[in-house]
């Protein structure tokens, strides 16, 4: 299976298209959100096409191929018009023999680290930057950086992951780094 993942969009109705047709390019099985959809929160400027209405119209038509975390940014208000479910602050699922938790990172993150055992994947997005770091006994985290919002000079990207492969894309599709997992 080949799962894109993708983080905090920010309501961007630009980069939203564009990651959905990355999403299209890769051919994956299912595009995984790492939370922060709708809105841009009080410490992020608005993005470019700033349109909440249609990001959920763009990811509603999608809705089968989604699967999601809830991020800082993320209500229950938005569930009422998103038809994907979006409030689990987690999401655990193997890639080969590595079990990945998959979470938003404003709870758990490299600081505040989830229940693991060695050789687990930390995957996570809130802090718009990609990352690839070893910690712990053979613990890996993974954060796709921001499709919308990117910082500290980072691409608007994305991830895919293969049973044993990860690689980090900007939307165009460039690769910038590949990591085995």
């Amino acid at each position: 299976m080949k799962l894109m993942i993708a983080s905090d969009i920010h309501g961007s109705s630009f980069y939203c298209k564009e990651m959905l047709d990355a999403f299209d390019r890769e051919q994956a099985d299912k595009l995984l959100l790492l939370g922060d959809i709708l809105y841009h929160g009080p410490r992020n400027d608005l993005p470019k096409d700033y349109a909440p209405k249609a990001v959920f119209s763009l990811l509603n038509e999608r809705k089968e191929k989604l699967l999601c975390v809830r991020g800082n940014c993320d209500t229950e208000v938005d569930q009422m018009v998103l038809q994907f479910p979006i409030m689990a602050d987690y999401a655990i699922f193997y890639a080969g023999n590595r079990m990945i938790y998959a979470t938003h990172g404003h709870n758990f993150n490299r600081e505040s680290l989830p229940p693991m055992q060695s050789s687990d994947i930390l995957l996570h997005g809130h802090t718009h930057i990609p990352a690839w770091e070893s910690f712990g006994v053979h613990n890996l985290y993974l954060n796709p950086g921001s499709v919308s919002i990117p910082k500290e000079g980072s691409a608007h990207g994305y991830m895919t992951l293969s049973e044993n492969e990860v690689l980090w894309k900007d939307l165009s599709g460039g690769v910038y780094h590949k990591e085995v997992i």
